[in-house]
């Protein structure tokens, strides 16, 4: 009906038109949204909490306005007097749709825990840390020689470590006396000494020798999501790592809707630092939690992410970004003030280093990537793909590195897909489907067995079989494709043409069933055109990149693909090739490098010695720029098609016989139909 409310929950980005009235908790239940709430929708568990946003939102196409919410109602006005809500939030079980309106579900508010899959790999990294502890004996104050307390530290400093020219901040100066006494004069200090000359820093003081480790943290902050890792800055060791979404997804999935909404929305950009500050402070609260030490022994962060996220982390506005040039505010390596930039679950005092941008669309993200894997050094013909919501992509050997930026989009991530969802227990991750019979079978997150395994049902009680993720769509596309259930052009065929009853009519064209759990009360899990569409056209900006670098390059094979990122880690090389979203190279050529943007954010993190290295390295490489250059289009198109419409893929052909079939006719098609594509 007309008169009916748009309504677009985000992380999601489940939809549905509601009529005014209806409570955001009983919209998010009909549409299969992950909203929490344990008290019958009394307004008294405060599960069911959500955050609204307001403005133009040019990605939804919708624009919300202030009373598209029902008031703020007395039992909100109790529970918050009573416990408290944060700003800006509403309880789902109170607040009624009135109008359009875009709905962010925090983690909090999540029943299921997202499964961050950018983990800490395993590494061996020199220590050389900026933040380090030293232990000195000061000088008691003497009535002949009437120096402060703090010219007599930096003295000891100087005599015991070598260690000249430090400064302190106010409110070190504060407690320097009382820790001094109390300590007899013997005190451990932290210290901090960043590149470029920086001077010593005392960050904080204790009486005597203290042995409490000295914390930092790597942040990977995606458009997505943000990973942060949590290390012992004497050992490297890996304490804790933690993450959570970005809630800037409210405001747009991709880089160029947040920057959109900016522009449309006086302060928009205000907003999104704000919240994406708040999830860090939350992250850096949940990392020290779960290795159980106070989030004051945190002095320090490495950060990287791409260059919408660093202009709207450090508070700059991205507007610049929207538009050719793409000027970025700084390229430049930064040394900050944690409280700068409103951090205050960190030690007071602590430092921020942010990694240089390589250029306007490529960050400070690539240049960790770059740091991690190095394909500076490498003596074959390298490609690096980190993929995310913008596929940060590198191409190169030891006399020559490009980089570009390809804007694949959240599908990848299971956005944009009619069941996708986030990586939680309950989502399909992986997927299998007969040739023959064109059955399927999948495994979820949290269940070890595959669903047609015995005492899968029992198994997946606890999760649920709830959407799909994003390895599991990638899987299953490419399955369905090598099944013979969707042709090179990426049509779904129907159950004539396919021979299955699993592809049944979806509007006019076609979606294959993987799962149905509809009779137990559960959702319908299929794939649609629509998400077939999605997922060709981020792997077709993945693939058109890759090419552009190539042709760039002069080459056209590569002799080694690095699959970098939470899709590097959880896609298998076979299904990757199968869709069309790398080069064709043998598959023992490709490998995994787990979170290689977070990793290069540790070794930046431990090793000083590191950050002037990828800062030297980042003005080395060249940046190709996708958005200006003509070739990028071509190679966009013929990607497209499933691998390839032009581009020969010798090496799969010796492990998969992709089958030729057409479904653009009505036929089951066969090798005319598919070669006449082909030439176009």
């Amino acid at each position: 009906m007309s008169e009916d409310a748009l309504v677009i929950f985000t992380p999601s980005g489940k939809r549905g038109r509601f009529a005014t009235g209806t409570p955001v908790l009983q919209a998010a239940r009909s549409l299969g949204v992950d909203l929490d709430s344990v008290c019958g929708g009394r307004g008294i568990c405060s599960k069911c909490q959500i955050t609204p946003g307001y403005g133009e939102f040019p990605k939804h196409g919708v624009t919300v306005a202030e009373d598209a919410l029902s008031e703020w109602n007395a039992v909100e006005d109790r529970y918050n007097r009573i416990r408290g809500l944060k700003e800006g939030r509403r309880l789902g079980c109170q607040a009624k749709i009135m109008g359009d309106v875009v709905i962010d579900v925090p983690p909090e508010s999540q029943v299921h825990k997202q499964v961050i899959r950018k983990s800490a790999t395993e590494r061996d990294i020199a220590m050389d840390p900026a933040t380090r502890s030293f232990y000195v004996e000061v000088q008691e104050p003497d009535m002949h020689i009437p120096t402060g307390d703090f010219e007599r530290l930096a003295r000891a400093l100087k005599d015991q470590w070598q260690i000249d020219g430090v400064t302190a901040d106010l409110s070190v100066l504060r407690k320097l006396q009382p820790v001094l006494r109390k300590g007899e004069w013997k005190a451990t200090v932290v210290l901090h000494r960043g590149n470029h000359d920086e001077a010593h820093r005392i960050l904080d003081i204790f009486p005597g020798f203290a042995e409490e480790p000295l914390c930092g943290l790597a942040v990977d902050l995606g458009s997505t999501t943000i990973a942060a890792h949590l290390c012992d800055l004497s050992t490297g060791k890996v304490l804790a790592s933690s993450g959570l979404m970005n809630p800037q997804i409210r405001f747009g999935e991709d880089l160029m809707s947040r920057v959109s909404y900016a522009m449309m929305n006086p302060g928009g950009d205000v907003e999104m630092t704000r919240a994406v500050r708040e999830a860090i402070d939350n992250l850096i609260r949940a990392v020290a939690s779960e290795a159980g030490i106070d989030p004051e022994r945190v002095y320090e962060m490495v950060i990287v992410f791409n260059p919408v996220m660093h202009h709207l982390f450090l508070g700059v506005d991205p507007v610049e970004l929207g538009q050719a040039p793409f000027a970025l505010a700084t390229s430049d390596s930064l040394s900050l003030d944690a409280r700068d930039l409103d951090l205050t679950a960190m030690n007071r005092n602590a430092r921020v280093y942010v990694l240089p941008c390589i250029a306007g669309h490529v960050g400070a993200d690539a240049a960790a990537v770059a740091l991690s894997e190095e394909p500076d050094k490498s003596k074959d013909m390298v490609l690096v793909v980190d993929v995310g919501t913008n596929a940060e992509i590198l191409l190169g050997n030891e006399h020559r590195v490009l980089a570009c930026s390809s804007p694949t989009g959240p599908a990848f991530e299971g956005a944009q897909i009619s069941s996708g969802q986030r990586a939680a227990p309950g989502a399909i991750e992986r997927v299998e489907i007969d040739p023959v019979t064109k059955e399927p079978r999948f495994r979820v997150i949290g269940v070890d067995l595959w669903s047609d395994d015995p005492g899968f049902a029992g198994a997946s009680r606890a999760t649920g079989i709830t959407g799909i993720c994003g390895s599991g769509i990638i899987e299953a596309v490419a399955e369905m494709r090598m099944a013979g259930l969707v042709d090179p052009s990426g049509l779904i065929g129907g159950p004539e043409q396919t021979g299955t009853p699993r592809c049944e009519p979806h509007g006019r064209t076609h979606a294959y069933v993987l799962y149905d759990g509809t009779a137990e009360g559960g959702p319908k899990i299929a794939v649609t055109q629509g998400d077939i569409r999605a997922i060709q056209l981020a792997k077709s900006a993945l693939y058109a990149g890759a090419r552009l670098l190539m042709d760039e390059m002069g080459v056209d094979h590569v002799d080694r693909v690095v699959l970098a990122g939470a899709f590097g880690a959880h896609i298998s090389p076979k299904h990757a090739m199968v869709l069309g979203m790398i080069p064709d190279v043998p598959l023992d050529r490709v490998f995994s490098a787990g979170n290689a943007a977070g990793t290069g954010a540790r070794i930046a993190l431990l090793n000083r010695a590191a950050r002037d290295q990828i800062e030297e390295t980042v003005h080395r490489i060249h940046k190709v720029e996708t958005a200006i250059e003509p070739r990028f289009q071509e190679h966009f198109v013929n990607a497209n098609a499933i691998p390839h419409a032009v581009d020969p893929f010798p090496e799969l052909a010796k492990i998969v016989q992709l089958p030729e079939v057409s479904f653009n006719t009505g036929g089951s098609g066969g090798a005319e139909g598919g070669r006449r594509r082909r030439r176009g």
